[in-house]
């Protein structure tokens, strides 16, 4: 779960910009907060990204236990090339992890949450954002 500033400016990101789809939302009045969950469609037992919008609370500190959030993609170059079209914010680009050979990438989401794209082994073509 992410806390957002701005619950469609979060749900835009995501959706326009790495491909996800908008899967469903719910408001709670008496709670005064939203909550959307994207995610890509396909598999019934696919990972979700609960995106949380506490109402009147427009931005958070990231604290010191959070890392970032790691998508799988086949090709990490052309992941960044979509989304930097698209808009999105590249703040590595695309090469190995440091001490190793992996491809890694990150983006950084508007609320500041730093996304890692990685290069899975033994696949090519494509991006694999929709």
């Amino acid at each position: 779960m992410l806390r957002v500033g701005n619950l469609q400016r979060a749900i835009d990101f995501y959706t326009e910009v790495l491909g996800m789809k908008l899967l469903r939302t719910s408001e709670n009045p008496e709670y005064q907060y939203s909550l959307a969950f994207v995610g890509y469609e396909g598999n019934p037992a696919q990972a979700e990204i609960e995106l949380t919008y506490n109402w009147g609370t427009e931005r958070y500190d990231m604290g010191s236990a959070f890392g970032h959030v790691a998508l799988g993609v086949p090709d990490v170059a052309a992941a960044c090339d979509k989304i930097r079209a698209a808009g999105g914010n590249i703040t590595r680009e695309a090469g190995p992890v440091k001490g190793g050979s992996t491809v890694i990438a990150f983006v950084t989401d508007p609320d500041g949450y730093k996304i890692e794209l990685i290069q899975r082994p033994n696949e090519g073509g494509g991006t694999g954002l929709r």
